[in-house]
């Protein structure tokens, strides 16, 4: 059970984060803190790279739908990025991926069928 979280402010409207690990139960109340303390300036910009995050579950999912409404109740943007295959798929069949901003890394190969 680890979590990592990296935020660095790019500037006074713009904020990027590298979060790696498992996002559980355990770990969620350290990712809610460390979300917590970004100043929610009106209309920030906050970009979360999840790449590196090798397990979600239900609780993670709670505090980046929180922070979600923290960011848009201060007219900001959450931007949540490298997003595996797995970690999307929670996103979608939860519905989250119709209102929050999410960008894969996994690129949908399309086959064009008129050939």
């Amino acid at each position: 059970m680890n979590i990592s979280v990296e935020l660095n402010t790019l500037d006074e409207l713009h904020i990027k984060g590298f979060i790696g690990g498992e996002i559980d139960a355990f770990t969620a109340p350290i990712l809610r803190e460390k979300l917590t303390d970004i100043t929610l300036l009106e209309k920030i910009h906050v970009e979360l790279n999840l790449t590196d995050v090798s397990y979600m579950d239900s609780t993670g999912l709670g505090v980046f739908v929180g922070f979600y409404k923290s960011v848009t109740a201060a007219n900001g943007h959450l931007e949540l990025t490298g997003l595996s295959s797995r970690l999307k798929r929670l996103f979608d069949i939860t519905g989250l991926v119709e209102i929050m901003d999410i960008q894969a890394t996994d690129k949908e190969v399309k086959i064009d069928e008129t050939v």
